[in-house]
């Protein structure tokens, strides 16, 4: 199996965290900047770096990766069992990447004005939900879930975008040290994201 994977990308960090968690025997490949290599170029019609390879299944969306991985490595299970559970955890990480995963790019690519509402944008929605993190140890749920692969590497990168939460958060940012404690998030991160949050 070969992931080829941008080293600071929030959504790549989110399929490493699953495949860290599982512990697969995984050969990573880190491609950043414009310089891709040309197999990569064949094998994803988007011409986006995050591609999985299993053998003739080749894959090239976040989620689609990670379900596909919790499907094939069923242990430790990342989706619930039950239809119901599941589709909620599909839900809730739909809304993570389509309300929270813009505003990482818009810090990442924009200009100062655009970051700047990005950064409060961002602050605003992680304060908004963080009174849900005092109900339960993970995202709605006791059990860790792809949920949190996808959570982990947003709250891992606040610091050095500059987004600080009000301690009315706070309980937001302690269930982000418990992602960060665990040695699959320890194992899963690259070089230049162990210097993301040490900045």
């Amino acid at each position: 199996m070969i992931l080829y994977s941008d080293s600071t990308d929030a959504v790549d960090h989110s399929v490493r965290i699953v495949l860290a968690e599982k512990d697969i025997n995984v050969d990573i490949r880190y491609v950043d900047g414009d310089e891709r290599p040309e197999e990569l170029a064949e094998l994803n019609p988007y011409n986006s770096v995050l591609t999985l390879i299993d053998r003739d299944l080749v894959l090239y969306d976040a989620q689609i990766i990670m379900e596909y991985l919790d499907e094939r490595f069923p242990h430790p299970p990342l989706m619930p069992v039950d239809p119901v559970a599941r589709a909620n955890n599909r839900q809730l990480r739909y809304r993570v990447m389509r309300d929270l995963y813009p505003l990482i790019e818009e810090l990442d690519a924009g200009p100062d004005s655009a970051a700047t509402a990005a950064r409060r944008s961002l602050r605003d929605h992680l304060t908004a939900i963080a009174p849900a993190f005092s109900q339960n140890r993970f995202f709605m749920s006791d059990e860790y879930s792809l949920v949190d692969c996808c959570m982990g590497p947003m709250l891992w990168r606040l610091e050095y975008y500059g987004v600080k939460l009000p301690n009315s958060a706070r309980v937001l940012q302690k269930y982000g040290e418990r992602l960060f404690e665990r040695p699959a998030f320890r194992a899963s991160l690259s070089e230049q994201e162990k210097e993301l949050h040490a900045a």
